[in-house]
């Protein structure tokens, strides 16, 4: 399972997204909230975000995502409790939250919102919510017996380390008979050999590494 989580403003619009019936969307989870449509749920966080009016991200989003085959497995029920082992492991339990599921793909996923402010006005301390989200998600996994985010990389990596060993041996191969003199020269030799080479360039319009293409594939270089 993985778990992404930040601070956003825009609180109700958000919540009319989690809320959307086009996404066969259900609430999984709920706690010191009255409202049951998104008007009122939105009025509601806000009463309590007026306290804090210096706090401007103040809504916090997080995303659940079991692997696709745990989502097809996961009753609702079951995600409702998912989403309050999330909230607790994130020490979020004095706080307004309302979760929905969302089922439009074929992977399952919830989405959660949390009022970061609390009942005494003060604001969650957001330091680093991604990783903390990841860490808070990975327990719960255990916890619940579902894949973890480490289960799954390491499967992924038994898979392609025959993938990733082809490419090394072509890599090889073409450094000791072609001999490139620069990076356009090996770009050329390893896509004669069904290898492509991809820059990889930044925001800042500079060159950060490469990608390579083989088989269907698309791995870093490194």
């Amino acid at each position: 399972m993985i778990g992404k989580g930040q601070s956003i403003t825009h609180t109700g619009a958000s919540i009319s997204y989690g809320w959307n019936q086009e996404k066969d969307a259900e609430v999984v989870f709920s706690q010191h909230i009255a409202g049951d449509i998104t008007a009122h749920i939105t009025e509601e966080f806000k009463i309590i975000q007026d306290q804090n009016v210096r706090c401007h991200k103040n809504t916090l989003s997080f995303i659940l995502s079991p692997t696709q085959e745990d989502g097809r497995k996961l009753s609702k029920e079951q995600l409702g409790e998912m989403t309050q082992k999330f909230i607790q492991e994130m020490k979020l339990t004095a706080h307004q939250a309302v979760a929905f599921v969302h089922r439009d793909k074929a992977h399952t996923h919830v989405h959660a919102y949390v009022n970061r402010i609390g009942f005494d006005g003060k604001a969650y301390n957001d330091s680093f919510i991604g990783k903390r989200s990841q860490v808070a998600a990975e327990s719960v996994a255990k916890q619940m017996g579902l894949t973890t985010v480490k289960e799954v990389q390491q499967e992924k990596n038994i898979t392609l380390q025959p993938i990733r060993l082809e490419i090394k041996n072509i890599h090889q191969k073409v450094m000791e008979n072609e001999r490139p003199k620069n990076l356009e020269d090996y770009i050329k030799a390893m896509k004669q050999q069904n290898v492509q080479v991809i820059p990889t360039i930044n925001k800042a319009n500079k060159l950060q590494g490469f990608r390579l293409e083989y088989k269907g594939y698309n791995l870093k270089a490194s």
